[in-house]
């Protein structure tokens, strides 16, 4: 006697839903179940919303964050931010930690990853040229090294200030606040915002 197991189509959603990230086979199987028993529109809003934002979420193009068909995002199309000052980030994901602190309005660079050999991410794979440029374009600008804690962040950071030690700006890099080993995403605003307050020259 053949066992009973869900119809191919749902099992098919059941396994995609187990690649994300954090979620186990139960997990998933109660997210398919969810969506099929309250109905088509709120599985049809979900497909329409993701395939939307998988189509057309793009990186910013001067900066890295998350952008809408390769245009500026809204922190380098604002007018009103302090060209001044460039917070350097390893992923787009740490930008929003430091915008919810409200302590911080200049603009930002996403360097995409931190410095790992040992992960296989060496400099050149990291937007750095990008960021060179930038100073560049910046004369007398103030660069925020907002970079983890961890030995790769502190490798990063290093980095960072000899490539940035003879172009014309100010390097600074957020004080110590952040638990040790620890990323931007892990933080919260106050701590975010003594750390951005904080900041000392390297």
């Amino acid at each position: 006697m053949k066992a009973q197991d869900y119809p191919l189509a749902m099992r098919e959603l059941i396994e995609c839903l187990c690649r994300l990230p954090g979620t186990g086979r139960r997990s998933a199987e109660r997210l398919a179940l969810w969506l099929l028993q309250h109905g088509k529109a709120d599985a049809r809003d979900l497909s329409t919303a993701l395939i939307r934002a998988v189509e057309q979420t793009t990186a910013c193009p001067r900066c890295g964050f998350f952008s809408t068909d390769g245009e500026l995002c809204a922190a380098c199309a604002d007018p009103t931010r302090d060209t001044s000052l460039l917070c350097v980030v390893e992923q787009p994901t740490d930008v929003l930690p430091i915008e919810r602190s409200g302590s911080y309005h200049g603009l930002y660079h996403c360097l995409g990853g931190k410095v790992s050999p040992l992960d296989g991410v060496m400099p050149e794979q990291l937007s750095i040229p990008q960021l060179l440029d930038r100073v560049r374009e910046q004369p007398g600008c103030e660069v925020i090294l907002a970079l983890g804690s961890d030995v790769e962040g502190d490798a990063t950071a290093l980095y960072l200030a000899e490539q940035l030690g003879e172009l014309p700006c100010t390097i600074s890099r957020i004080a110590q606040g952040m638990p040790a080993g620890a990323g931007l995403s892990q933080a919260d605003s106050i701590t975010l915002l003594r750390a951005i307050q904080g900041r000392t020259k390297i």
